[in-house]
């Protein structure tokens, strides 16, 4: 007989994770990663890059110089701060505030003389603040369109107490995903932005393809009294963890190579923008999916009065079972996992088949 691996165990309710019944731990989790980006936002705020603040840049090219004699260089001119990194093949990248033309063309000659090279080589751009905010404003509107039609989405494909917990998950995920930035002080550009918005989309897939087998194992659960609404929708999370997690695996692979080789070996920074965001985004989509849409949607779910009267009858039965010596056959406690649960479930179907008179064949019947 084949040895049952972990996945397999997941699926029959040998083993799980108590998903619903130990919402308070990950809820807790939650709030707290919640607090810490709420007040790094608040204490820290974001680092914007140029294209949201203004300003101009440098890009100096087989650079003889290293980044702190291109930073004293720039200093001398230009006013404010200034931000020089080496991006890879021996390219310097200077950004500095916002300056006139005279200016411009006055750090240019000094990165030219500190870098020894031609001061035609060196590019410049400029970049005004209105244009970051313009990409600011469409990125809003594009989110606030989403979030409509997802809601919409949800509410029609399940009902509107999934869209509900669809979208604090969603908030959750944005907000500990900017949190992390404002924390670490990582560079806000407009590929952040297009990050920020590709990860809600992957948070709500992985959220559907938990409600969806949700909705399926409960269709018509109402009508058994063996196991409650909660306790089935916790063994569905379950069967559906492997697939998170491969899922999450092969989406995270090609994201840690972007960021591996395209930005840590080709100096590619606009991809590093892009692949940390997507990278912290799909871990905490995942995370969010299963600990906190989940058991959301159970606590909104066991809010209807036929989900409370499902829940009174399971209790009734058990606990007329439990009078009767039949231990075996109570509920899952509240710390116990999820394969408590089905265990209770069957033992409580089994032990509610009634015991019927053995028949006599039809030759014997009438005769003493």
């Amino acid at each position: 007989m084949a040895r049952m691996t972990w996945g397999d165990r997941l699926y029959t309710g040998q083993s799980g994770i108590n998903f619903v019944g130990r919402k308070k731990l990950w809820f807790s989790i939650s709030a707290v990663l919640l607090l810490i980006s709420i007040g790094a936002l608040v204490f820290r705020g974001l680092n914007l890059g140029i294209e949201f603040t203004g300003g101009a840049v440098f890009a100096v090219p087989s650079a003889a110089c290293s980044v702190p004699d291109a930073r004293d260089a720039a200093e001398g001119v230009a006013e404010g701060d200034v931000i020089v990194t080496e991006t890879g093949a021996g390219i310097v990248r200077v950004q500095t505030g916002p300056l006139t033309p005279a200016a411009t063309q006055d750090v240019i000659n000094v990165l030219a003389q500190a870098c020894d090279v031609g001061p035609n080589t060196i590019t410049s751009q400029v970049v005004g603040p209105t244009w970051g905010a313009e990409i600011t404003s469409k990125g809003i509107q594009a989110l606030i369109v989403f979030l409509i039609l997802v809601t919409l989405f949800l509410s029609i494909y399940f009902e509107w107490r999934f869209a509900v917990a669809a979208l604090a998950a969603l908030a959750h995920d944005i907000i500990i995903t900017v949190g992390v930035y404002a924390l670490t002080g990582l560079p806000v550009t407009p590929a952040t932005l297009i990050g920020f918005l590709t990860i809600l989309g992957y948070s709500l897939y992985d959220t559907v393809v938990v409600f969806d087998k949700i909705r399926e194992d409960t269709k018509g659960i109402t009508g058994q009294s063996v196991m409650t609404y909660a306790e089935v929708a916790n063994r569905s999370v379950n069967q559906v963890l492997v697939r998170s997690i491969n899922t999450s695996i092969t989406s995270l692979l090609p994201v840690l190579a972007i960021i591996i080789v395209g930005a840590g070996l080709l100096g590619a920074g606009t991809l590093l923008d892009l692949a940390v965001a997507l990278a912290i985004g799909m871990f905490i989509g995942v995370y969010s999916s299963l600990f906190v849409a989940t058991p959301l949607a159970v606590i909104l779910k066991s809010r209807q009065e036929d989900i409370r009267a499902l829940d009174r009858r399971v209790a009734s039965r058990r606990a007329g079972q439990a009078r009767r010596g039949d231990g075996d056959a109570e509920g899952p406690e509240p710390g116990d996992d999820g394969a408590a649960a089905v265990t209770a479930g069957s033992a409580s179907a089994n032990a509610g088949t009634r015991a019927q008179p053995k028949r006599q064949p039809r030759s014997k019947r009438g005769k003493k």
